[in-house]
């Protein structure tokens, strides 16, 4: 993108093939060169050239220097880095041109304009160092100061930048990442060497002023230090103002929470639902009762990263309880909550010195509030989680009175107009503005002196950009001008004139603005510097609002939704009595939801097999079940009349028919991806739900992968964890008869007149028919195909076959090796199936059954 034209007029060079260089020239940012082009048509503005010498031309687009911010998000949002170039020089001193520099580089992960930003949901930049099959993985919100890393196997990297979803990641140059997914986001190619281990520890070291890591707890993770060393160095590059913003560095561990693959987050509906991923219909939307975007943020993490600490949750249940135990103390708490700005960003914008009088303003009303706060919290008996964060929010009175003190109650969004500083903070500033006054005074004043000392009615005092103020006089009155008026301008049917004593006044008051503007931009500029001084304090207020919002949220809505709190145990019993889809009931009209108990235990109930017709309820059953599992493990209470939950360590789901045509699997191939990635990291411990296993295909092989992959989770000694398997296989009922821990249940369906009436309630049991045909004509196919169904089901039930009309011979359910080759015999009986994937021994078993019938 840089030529080598703009290299020479500018002497400034971009570091990266995505990166804008806006130059600041008095009251536009300008863009040259291929920039230029480029800008143009994201900003859809108009593409004009500027003369280069020797005739050359060259391409020019340009913005508004206040217009700067709408843009920069458009640009940024269509995946460009855009480097802001200042002068760096004054252009009343400086020979040739002007000195510039590039003060900020403005990337998606080091945003911090709230323009661009979603108030509910973090920006991360993440950090990702590879070796040795381990990962290590680093992330920080600039915005909100959270600054985190962690070393795991790489194995789960991907689940867990899918929970990040960061917004611009970093890599290291060379062939071992450029094979990472990155899922679409921005990822950016940095020199290896910045992720040394000795560069990235002499890195943190000296950003946080300490001899040792060991605080941190990334002593002994060099991976994790790698990478969180090396998005520092990135960070101090591209918006050096931005590491004052992050103060500490936590080190976390994958085995803390359980680990939600995207399927499963996809499958769930946890952030987005619907066909096309509406927000409204997830299940994060259901619990989202927060006041504050800080809580919102937080409510996301929770839902993202359910624990796996039974203490913990009980704590988190506790305080859920507290408030769900009394709708006037989650009243008062959610009103005081209302007027809460988002603290964290509010302080961290204070700190990088981009905050405006407004967010001052917008900080000191929300600090105002916190006494209050904690106060509320200290009402009535309280527990161990809510008394520690009513300690952990202060009362923050010396900042509320600096800022009370120097910042007008309502100021504008800009400082330099005189009306930002309150008066009474700066007897300096103070005295200017009574001078201007006092000036501005006698100017406005003058008209009507002039008129009565000239006697001429008409005579008016203006002013312009050119001659300042003036005094006018139509030229019929000329004679009536005094002496010592001093003319300035002719006009057609006026004249336009002076006097020494205006143009001091004049003087007075210009000189006045200039002094008013420089001083007021000090005064705020030393202001936001002592609040920036107690950020940390400020910052552990604002999180422990943040929980505080969480856990009313969820009070809130367990008290207005009727949820109960669950049981949480170490067991591996999950066990719900008139369990209810929270997503389903809120978008159903009040009582329509038909709730439906479930069991599942390893040790007797450990397999259910359900089956029922299409839009009977099967898919809503068992995701409901595995979505009241997470929102146990998250601390919230449960839809349900009771709830008694083994804490699984993760849940893994398989619903829908997907493709991925971008790497040229079907949809049966991506069924089988994600069939076999359960199978293989799934636990004694794990929840599996799966809807509809083998339908990708012919009947026959469905059939086979359906039951094959039933009895591998019922009988491998590493798996035998709770499994709810919906299908349409009726054939799979059998399985109860031969595998002593698997249960059939049924969607209960009513028939009258030829008509389904589909109950929603799951009982013991299997199904014996789909009823596809009457789900096809609610749907809406014409009466010509329904009919046609019809028939062609009849003389499919009188064949027997379900792949078409009769067959002359029935096919085979499992061919004989007893006429076999004997090495082929050999080799069957030498496979481990515990030790294979679902895939590999599907594929096996083919292969021998080829050879056999080759030689038969």
């Amino acid at each position: 993108m840089t030529t080598p034209a703009r290299l020479q007029y500018l002497g400034i060079k971009a570091e990266h093939p995505d990166e804008i260089l806006l130059f600041r020239m008095g009251d536009f940012y300008e863009t040259f060169d291929d920039d230029a082009k480029v800008v143009a048509k994201v900003l859809e503005i108009a593409l004009t050239s500027r003369e280069f010498g020797k005739g050359e031309r060259i391409p020019l687009a340009g913005i508004p220097y206040h217009a700067l911010n709408s843009y920069l998000g458009k640009l940024v949002k269509a995946g460009h880095r855009v480097a802001l170039c200042e002068q760096t020089s004054d252009p009343a001193t400086s020979k040739g041109l002007v000195d510039r520099a590039v003060v900020r580089v403005v990337t998606p992960g080091t945003v911090v304009e709230d323009f661009i930003l979603d108030p509910a949901s973090n920006s991360y930049l993440a950090s990702v160092f590879i070796a040795d099959g381990q990962v290590g993985l680093a992330y920080a919100d600039i915005t909100t100061s959270e600054f985190a890393t962690g070393q795991f196997d790489i194995g789960v990297l991907n689940d867990e930048l899918n929970r990040l979803a960061p917004a611009e990641l970093l890599l290291p140059e060379g062939p071992e990442h450029e094979s990472l997914e990155t899922g679409g986001r921005p990822a950016v190619a940095l020199p290896p060497h910045l992720f040394g281990q000795g560069a990235a520890t002499e890195t943190l070291k000296r950003h946080f002023r300490v001899a040792s890591l060991e605080p941190f707890g990334c002593e002994g993770l060099p991976l994790a230090t790698r990478a969180a060393g090396a998005l520092i160095e990135y960070l101090g590059k591209s918006n050096g103002a931005a590491l004052a913003q992050i103060t500490g560095l936590s080190t976390y561990s994958v085995e803390d929470h359980m680990v939600l693959d995207p399927q499963t987050i996809r499958n769930l509906e946890l952030f987005e639902g619907g066909r096309w991923g509406d927000r409204g219909a997830s299940l994060t939307s259901v619990l989202d009762d927060t006041r504050t975007s800080m809580g919102a943020r937080l409510l996301r993490r929770w839902v993202g990263m359910p624990l796996l600490d039974i203490t913990r949750l009980q704590s988190r249940l506790d305080a859920v309880a507290w408030f769900h135990a009394s709708a006037l103390r989650r009243g008062g708490v959610a009103e005081l909550l209302a007027g809460i700005s988002d603290i964290e960003r509010l302080v961290n914008r204070v700190r990088g010195a981009t905050a405006t009088p407004r967010d001052l303003a917008a900080l000191r009303d929300s600090l105002r509030l916190s006494p209050q706060l904690r106060e509320r919290l200290s009402d009535g008996e309280d527990t161990e989680l809510v008394s520690d964060l009513a300690s952990r929010i202060g009362t923050h009175r010396e900042v509320v009175d600096l800022i009370d003190a120097a910042i007008a109650e309502d100021p504008p969004l800009s400082v330099g107009q005189g009306r930002v500083i309150r008066r009474g903070y700066s007897s300096e500033l103070d005295g200017i503005r009574d001078g201007a006054k006092s000036a501005r005074d006698y100017i406005a004043g003058l008209e009507s002196q002039e008129r009565e000392r000239t006697g001429v009615k008409s005579l008016k005092v203006g002013f312009n950009k050119v001659f300042g103020y003036y005094i006018e006089v139509s030229k019929a009155n000329t004679d009536r001008v005094p002496d010592d008026y001093i003319r300035r301008q002719t006009l057609v049917n006026a004249e336009r004139y002076v006097t020494g004593e205006m143009k001091e006044y004049e003087s007075r008051v210009l000189n006045a603005q200039e002094r008013v503007a420089e001083v007021e931009v000090g005064l705020f500029r030393n202001v936001c510097s002592e609040v920036a001084r107690s950020a940390d304090q400020v910052l552990v207020t604002g999180r422990a609002l943040a929980r505080v919002d969480v856990l009313r949220a969820l009070g809130d809505v367990a008290a207005s939704r009727n949820y109960v709190r669950p049981v949480l145990t170490t067991d591996t019993v999950l066990e719900i009595e008139q369990g209810r889809h929270p997503v389903v009931e809120k978008l159903l009209p009040p009582g329509r939801f038909v709730p439906n108990d479930s069991r599942l235990a390893t040790q007797d109930e450990q397999l259910v097999v359900l089956t029922g017709p299409n839009m009977a309820g099967k898919s809503t059953f068992i995701r409901q079940v595995a979505i009241i599992a997470l929102m146990a493990q998250i601390g919230s209470f449960v839809p349900a009349r009771s709830a008694s939950v083994g804490l699984v360590d993760r849940i893994f789901t398989r619903v829908g028919m997907q493709d991925d045509l971008t790497v040229g699997q079907s949809t049966f191939m991506v069924e089988m991806v994600e069939t076999a990635a359960i199978l293989n990291h799934a636990t004694e411990r794990s929840l599996i739900v799966l809807d509809e296993i083998g339908r990708g295909t012919s009947t026959y092989d469905g059939l086979a992968i359906a039951r094959a992959t039933a009895e591998y989770i019922h009988n491998h000694p590493g798996l035998g964890c709770r499994t709810l398997f919906a299908t349409h296989y009726h054939e799979l009922t059998a399985l109860a008869q031969t595998l002593p821990r698997v249960r059939n249940h049924n969607v209960s369906v009513a028939e009258e007149r030829g008509e389904v009436v589909f109950l929603h309630r799951i009982v013991p049991g299997g199904a014996d028919r789909s009823y596809g045909v009457h789900v096809a004509r609610l749907a809406g196919l014409p009466p010509g195909v329904i009919d046609r169904a019809w028939d062609v089901l009849a003389e499919l039930e009188r064949s027997g076959s379900q792949n078409g009309p009769a067959a002359e011979t029935p096919p085979q359910r499992q061919m004989s090796f007893l006429g076999a080759n004997p090495a082929v015999v050999e080799e069957l009986l030498a496979i481990d199936p515990s030790a294979m994937t679902p895939l590999e021994a599907i594929t096996r078993l083919y292969e021998l059954k080829e050879r056999a019938r080759d030689q038969s």
